[in-house]
């Protein structure tokens, strides 16, 4: 895993930049993770953290085209890069190497 560890909400919102694919800006990801979690997301929260995937290069973004219903302006959209994707799995084989081993925990006791 890298030195810039993924935080627990910016997994949560490269997971979600997957999830949505080609529609991912940051309404869509906030709805997609609140649909998951089941959990309220702050929309400021979801555009903070990928600002900050952007600066570690794991997501890039682009404007979509002016549309009349958000009154001329484009949306930002997100891409998971290549660095982005390794980062995952990464998170995703810690995460699962911690959580093995762990007994009784299914069970709500620790």
């Amino acid at each position: 895993m890298s030195r810039e560890a993924l935080g627990n909400f910016e997994f949560m919102v490269l997971l979600a930049t997957l999830r949505v694919r080609d529609d991912a800006y940051g309404v869509t990801i906030a709805r997609e993770i609140e649909g998951k979690s089941g959990r309220p997301v702050l929309l400021g929260s979801v555009y903070a953290a990928l600002e900050r995937l952007e600066s570690k290069g794991l997501v890039t973004s682009g404007l979509g085209d002016s549309t009349p219903e958000r009154g001329g302006r484009a949306k930002k959209y997100f891409k998971v890069t290549a660095k982005g994707l390794r980062e995952a799995r990464d998170t995703h084989r810690a995460m699962v190497g911690l959580w093995q081993g762990l007994p009784h925990f299914h069970r709500g006791v620790a």
